[in-house]
């Protein structure tokens, strides 16, 4: 199947939901790509007891509720700018189903998340987590209070190098990213965690042998960046090697991001939160829009 370059935008008529809208329609002017607005609705299951069909008037009312939904969604995108190609699409059934099925060939899927552990609406639960841990395209989770403002707009693009071939997804989109956005990118690598902290501490490491790990720290950053770099020689890279857990550490980069991208293993078959501890927190405590990006997610 092809990758349709288009933008995804699960919609659920929630503050949240809107906060994502303004953002994906912010982004789908960067990228020059279109928005495709998604929404489902399901007819309760006790209404199918004991034989009984449900009339044809109530799916069309909750049909009609999604596409208020919509309407609002994409009154939100021409009120942003009226040059954004919109589409849309409704479905009766299963969420999940719905979006993994569209993250096979689209650019990516946008929702939004009260801030609070859960996302609203259709995305909340375990439609949320099997979402950001299954989908074949990356996924970018907007917090309610993450409002697109003149500040976020022009901001950085934050990425998190972890020196594992799971970050390497992450950094070629965190460079798309920034390269679409003519914004700068922050590469963050943090270098002490616990494993680390206990065989220094056995050693009574001096400040040269710190040194010496920061610096081949340093040595691991730049060659994890390198070859993008080259590919993405408009983009300005800032390298930031700290002392600090990754969650910390990403968190106060991203303060005035527009937008901070990890990546994730995903393990598993099951559809639940299947990501890794730094990908899980984040999405509790990043201080912008968050983009999580699978081995397997198309660039």
């Amino acid at each position: 199947m092809v990758k349709q370059n288009v933008i995804v935008v699960a919609v659920d008529g929630s503050a949240a939901s809107q906060t994502a809208t303004r953002w994906a329609a912010n982004t789908a002017l960067k990228r020059k790509e279109p928005i495709r607005l998604v929404s489902t609705y399901s007819m309760p299951q006790f209404l199918y007891a004991e034989g009984m069909v449900p009339p044809q008037e109530l799916y069309d009312d909750l049909e009609a509720e999604a596409m208020e939904k919509i309407d609002t969604a994409r009154k939100i995108i021409a009120d942003f700018d009226e040059s954004i190609e919109v589409s849309y699409q409704v479905e009766e059934g299963n969420p999940i189903d719905m979006l993994l099925d569209i993250s096979q060939d689209v650019t990516m899927i946008v929702m939004g998340s009260r801030g609070l552990g859960g996302f609203s609406g259709m995305v909340m639960g375990s439609v949320s987590a099997a979402v950001v841990s299954h989908a074949k395209c990356p996924v970018v989770v907007v917090r309610e209070e993450s409002d697109v403002s003149t500040a976020t707009k022009y901001g950085p693009v934050v990425v998190g190098v972890d020196g594992t071939g799971v970050a390497e997804k992450a950094i070629e989109m965190a460079f798309a990213e920034a390269s679409a956005r003519k914004a700068p990118l922050r590469a963050v690598h943090t270098w002490i965690d616990m494993q680390v902290q206990a065989s220094l501490a056995g050693l009574n490491a001096a400040q040269k042998q710190w040194e010496e790990i920061e610096e081949d720290q340093k040595r691991l950053l730049a060659e994890r960046i390198s070859g993008y770099k080259d590919k993405y020689p408009d983009v300005e890279v800032e390298q930031i090697i700290t002392r600090d857990r990754p969650v910390r550490a990403l968190a106060d980069a991203s303060e005035d991001a527009q937008l901070l991208v990890v990546g994730s293993h995903g393990r598993g078959g099951f559809r639940g939160m299947l990501l890794g501890s730094t990908s899980r927190a984040l999405l509790q405590e990043a201080p912008c829009p968050l983009m999580v990006v699978r081995p397997e997610s198309k660039v």
